[in-house]
């Protein structure tokens, strides 16, 4: 499997700088041995002589003629950049192996970056090098301050080094119903808008899942812009844990492992449900002053998620079904979702206009509408059931695996896609 090695010399700072690098360099050739064909980055203190006039890259490069192929030397602004840098290059080849050589104290520092900037879709292994040099410089020294701080610090470093990245994709659009009363907030994101460069995952992926390479703090700061536009507070947001099931979280009651609905009476608090190709539904009731969220997916509908929210805001609340609007977010469609045989022949015993092509080996089932089936069934009004659509288009419905400018889709982009939500709040 392909790797990559990056060797960490930023903390190269005295006089004596050209030695230090040249031992830690000969060292590394040395481990390394001769003709690797591994790519090698270099990431170097933008404070110190690597990369500049002093000691350019090009000396390094000329150091590796034998040893390693084309190595790259990354001195950028920050370590948020530099590591931010590396990723890029690595996902473009698609590498997840890394192996970083560093000092006792590096470790400690790129360790807090790995957790921040990178999942565990990635493979890391640390080797230990440049603690014993004879150079002053590169002793390890006492550290420069707890591994709380160091945390702290590279947080926000990070954090602000990906507010100033550029939105990729285009501005940020939301999706809202007239359907929804105006005393409550409320959308569904699209994918533009985001930072997020992975191609299946660009730009506005809102969910990380470990085994994807879309990091926490990507996903964070895509939140971060979501919520500016949208209105509402990124520290009151709250998403549902999916299992594709039915369990209902009532916030102010203990939370379960695992939810795939929630709902509040609590002002100012938002409630999201992810979908890339199932289903986000928002609920919303204007009279009781009561929303819901729920993530409803093919094995979710058949188990009942969407009653089952109503439900928990009818018991919990004092909702009535009545004056509950429910507002279907995109999913994948007819045109495009199949099933087995066993599990199509559930969604037509709800109604057999739920699935098309009965007979052949894996029918095409519409998830939307046994969810208005159901919903209706529930004593949700037929009227007070609707699907999003795009403003001005003449679309009755939104497949997700149909449009990939607008939306992520499991369908269409296999395993690693990405996830937009809908979101709503009392205001």
């Amino acid at each position: 499997m392909a790797a990559v090695t990056l060797v960490d010399l930023t903390h190269v700072r005295s006089s004596q700088n050209d030695i230090c690098v040249k031992k830690r360099i000969s060292e590394f050739c040395a481990l390394t041995g001769n003709g690797s064909q591994e790519p090698v980055f270099f990431i170097a203190d933008p404070d110190s002589s690597v990369g500049t006039d002093r000691f350019p890259r090009s000396t390094i490069q000329e150091m590796f003629i034998g040893f390693i192929n084309s190595p790259q030397v990354l001195c950028k602004s920050s370590l948020s950049a530099a590591l931010y840098s590396f990723k890029q290059a690595i996902d473009k080849e698609d590498i997840s192996n890394v192996k970083i050589v560093t000092s006792s104290r590096g470790r400690g520092l790129f360790q807090v970056y790995q957790e921040l900037l990178f999942t565990s879709a990635y493979d890391f292994e640390y080797s230990v090098m440049f603690d014993n040099l004879s150079c002053e410089c590169c002793a390890p020294g006492q550290s420069t301050g707890s591994s709380a701080a160091q945390a702290a610090d590279a947080k926000h470093e990070l954090s602000t080094f990906l507010q100033h990245l550029p939105a990729l994709k285009g501005d940020i659009a939301i999706l809202r119903s007239s359907l929804i009363s105006d005393c409550f907030g409320h959308g569904f994101s699209t994918r533009t808008g985001g930072i997020s460069y992975i191609s299946t995952l660009s730009s506005l992926n809102l969910f990380c899942n470990p085994r994807r390479k879309d990091s926490r703090a990507v996903v964070t700061e895509n939140l971060r812009r979501l919520s500016l536009q949208a209105g509402f507070h990124p520290q009151q947001f709250n998403l549902i844990k999916c299992n594709h099931a039915s369990d209902v979280w009532v916030m102010g009651k203990p939370a379960p492992d695992s939810y795939d609905g929630v709902v509040t009476n609590q002002v100012g608090v938002v409630i999201a449900a992810p979908g890339a190709d199932c289903m986000p539904l928002l609920f919303t009731d204007p009279v009781a002053k009561v929303i819901g969220v729920a993530h409803a997916g093919w094995k979710g509908t058949l188990m009942g998620i969407a009653m089952a929210t109503v439900n928990a805001m009818v018991s919990e609340f004092g909702s009535r079904p009545a004056d509950i609007v429910c507002v279907i977010g995109p999913s994948v469609g007819p045109c495009c979702f199949t099933l087995e045989q066993n599990s199509a022949r559930e969604f037509h015993a709800i109604y057999p206009d739920c699935v098309r092509h009965m007979d052949s080996s894996r029918p095409y089932v519409d998830i939307r509408l046994a969810t208005r089936i159901l919903l209706a069934r529930g004593g949700i009004k037929p009227e007070h059931i609707e699907d999003i659509r795009i403003p001005h288009k003449s679309e009755s419905t939104l497949c997700t695996s149909c449009h990939p400018e607008l939306f992520f889709s499991h369908v269409r982009d296999g395993l690693n896609f990405g996830t937009q939500i809908g979101f709503v709040w009392i205001k």
